[in-house]
């Protein structure tokens, strides 16, 4: 009988793999515990920190964001207690001054807006604002374009947006915290809240694009009149009859506690973008019209503002920077419209 002892035996010292395969397995334990520890460790000082300013967190910071863009800004505009009334949309309203619409209507407006965007996140960021002033809410202008007449139910956004930012879910907020770009955000965040006057997003949200286009010379562009005299092109138009986002607007509005005054704005395009008489364009375009003029119709306050339509001043091409982006002097007479318009509602 051998005297040698099996390393099946109790007692028998462990091989040279099952001694490896244990440190491996320890170390695949501590490894997940300690990035489990990290990312509760972020995931909590992002909620506490609150680096967007949406007012999850128990604590109390300084008040607003950083100089950033508005996809963000706005969950701290959007909820600031000084604001009374919001436009929501897309650079095609990012002209209306809501300062200027202050001083005419005496109710304080906040500029909701978001370059390159579509109505499904100009809705949740009117949710979020109805939401943050279920009771004061005394206007809300929405402006629709083109965007808001597809047949598409998925209202698809062209650029993307944090959707994360504004929803309901606690759930969904705290998945959106463990992002990247989030914890880049907590840094300047922590710079921001220690310091004793730090530079601060502009409250209202008013961001004049005109500066913009004459950095990049757009304006005295030579081929500038001679696109703008070209017809603009067009999306497939909608002969469905069914327009999803005014549907989705106009349950939006009716689930809201607030009951603010809604102004549609159909923004200003130059002559050339609205579709030749008669073709299945013009027809879709005026069907939208109808049906969110009707939406208005089924609202307490109504109102309507149509400047998609061929006037004087929009066959001017020194007033445009391109087929849907206009000047200031165009913006002032929009908002002599929606002062108008919500004079007569009171």
């Amino acid at each position: 009988m051998s005297s040698s002892t099996s390393s099946s035996e109790p007692g028998a010292a462990p091989s040279a793999g099952a001694s490896a395969a244990a440190r491996w397995a320890r170390f695949v334990r501590a490894f997940a515990v300690t990035a489990a520890v990290a990312l509760t460790g972020a995931l909590t000082l992002a909620f506490l920190l609150d680096p967007y300013d949406t007012g999850h967190t128990p604590l109390t910071f300084t008040e607003g964001v950083r100089p950033q863009g508005p996809r963000t800004a706005a969950a701290s505009r959007g909820r600031d207690p000084a604001f009374r009334a919001a436009i929501f949309g897309n650079s095609h309203v990012q002209m209306i001054s809501p300062e200027n619409l202050t001083a005419a209507t005496t109710t304080p407006f906040v500029s909701l807006i978001a370059p390159g965007s579509g109505p499904r996140s100009a809705l949740l960021l009117l949710d979020w604002f109805l939401r943050h002033h279920p009771r004061d809410a005394k206007a809300v202008i929405i402006g629709i374009d083109d965007a808001w007449c597809s047949a598409d139910p998925a209202m698809p956004e062209p650029n993307p947006f944090p959707y994360w930012l504004y929803e309901r879910s606690l759930r969904d907020y705290l998945v959106g915290l463990m992002r990247f770009d989030v914890l880049e955000e907590l840094q300047r965040r922590v710079t921001f809240v220690l310091a004793r006057q730090p530079p601060r997003a502009r409250p209202d949200g008013y961001w004049d694009y005109e500066a913009d286009y004459t950095l990049s010379r757009h304006d005295t562009d030579p081929e500038k009149r001679a696109k703008l005299a070209q017809p603009a092109s067009f999306a497939a138009p909608n002969l469905t009859g069914r327009y999803p986002a005014a549907e989705r607007l106009e349950a939006a509005l009716a689930e809201a506690t607030a009951r603010p005054a809604v102004i549609l704005v159909r923004p200003p395009v130059y002559h050339t973008a609205l579709p030749a008489p008669g073709t299945p364009e013009a027809v879709s375009d005026a069907a939208c019209r109808d049906a969110f003029a009707a939406l208005a119709a089924r609202r307490p306050r109504p109102a309507l503002i149509d400047w998609r339509r061929d006037r004087p001043e929009l066959r001017d091409p020194n007033q445009f920077f391109d087929h849907s982006h206009y000047r200031a002097p165009i913006a002032r007479l929009v908002e002599a419209d929606i002062a108008a318009a919500l004079a007569s509602l009171r």
